[in-house]
C-alpha cells in the first residue's frame, strides 16, 4: 500500500513538472516572438503619432517601442523632472509636452544630471519654435517607482506617469503614451536623449530544462518504487 501511494505520488510530480517544462516552453516561443517585434519596431522608419482618434484603443502590445515622429512646440515652463538612474549615473528626465496640430503628447526629452537639474543651467536646450522629434512611444508608468511612489504635491516624481503629470501641470487631455526621444543633439548637449533601455529578460529555456529534470527524476524514482522488491 505504501508503494502504491508513493509510486502515485511520484507519477503525479513528474506530470506536475512535466507541465510546467511544456508552459515555458510555449512562454519561451512567446518572448522570442516579443524581442522579434520590438527589434523590428526600433529599427523601422518612424512612423506618425497616432492620431487622438485612436488613443483610447491602444493596447501596450501594440503600441510599445515603436519609433514615431511627432512635430509641434515645446512647453518647457511645463516640463516634469523624474528621478532616473542610468548608464551616465543619477540624475533626471526631462518630460516636456510637446503640443502637435493633434493634441499634447509627453516627451522624454533625454537625461540630465543632478547639476543641470534647474533649466537655467541648460537654457541652450530649451529650443523655441516647432521642432521635430524623433523618439520610441512607451507606454505610462503608474504609481511610481521601486518602492517610492510619486508625490506630484511635492513635485517628486520616480516614474512618467502619464496622466498624474498631465493633471499637475494642467495640461488637460494628452496621449495615454509617452515618446523617448532618440539620440539626436540638442543645443548644449542636454539633455541627453537615446538611452532607452531595451532589453526583455529570457531565462524560459533555463527554466524548461530545470522543470524537464525535475520531471524526469520523479519518473525514475517511481521506477525504483516500482522495482523494488515488496517487504514484509
Amino acid at each position: 500500500m505504501k508503494r502504491a501511494l508513493l509510486i502515485g505520488l511520484a507519477l503525479l510530480a513528474a506530470a506536475g513538472f512535466a507541465a510546467l517544462g511544456i508552459w515555458q516552453v510555449q512562454r519561451l516561443a512567446w518572448k522570442q516572438d516579443l524581442i522579434a517585434r520590438v527589434d523590428a519596431r526600433i529599427h523601422a522608419a518612424p512612423a506618425p503619432v497616432p492620431p487622438p482618434a485612436g488613443w483610447s484603443g491602444l493596447g501596450t502590445q501594440a503600441f510599445e517601442y515603436r519609433r514615431v515622429r511627432a512635430r509641434g512646440v515645446f512647453e518647457h515652463d511645463r516640463e516634469t523632472l523624474v528621478q532616473a538612474v542610468t548608464e551616465r549615473g543619477a540624475g533626471f528626465w526631462v518630460v516636456t509636452p510637446l503640443r502637435t496640430g493633434q493634441g499634447i503628447v509627453l516627451v522624454n526629452r533625454g537625461f540630465v544630471p543632478g547639476d543641470r537639474r534647474s533649466a537655467s543651467t541648460r537654457t541652450a536646450g530649451q529650443v523655441s519654435g516647432t521642432v521635430t522629434v524623433i523618439g520610441l512611444m512607451r507606454a505610462s508608468e503608474p504609481a511610481g517607482g521601486f518602492l517610492r511612489s510619486n508625490d506630484p504635491a511635492a513635485d517628486r516624481w520616480y516614474s512618467r506617469d502619464v496622466a498624474a503629470i498631465a493633471r499637475t501641470r494642467g495640461l488637460g487631455p494628452v496621449a495615454p503614451f509617452f515618446v523617448d526621444a532618440d539620440a539626436s543633439p540638442n543645443p548644449g548637449g542636454y539633455p541627453l536623449g537615446g538611452l532607452t533601455v531595451v532589453r526583455f529578460r529570457n531565462s524560459h529555456l533555463v527554466y524548461a530544462l530545470t522543470w524537464f529534470a525535475l520531471a524526469l527524476l520523479s519518473a525514475e524514482a517511481a521506477a525504483l518504487a516500482w522495482r523494488s522488491p515488496v517487504r514484509r
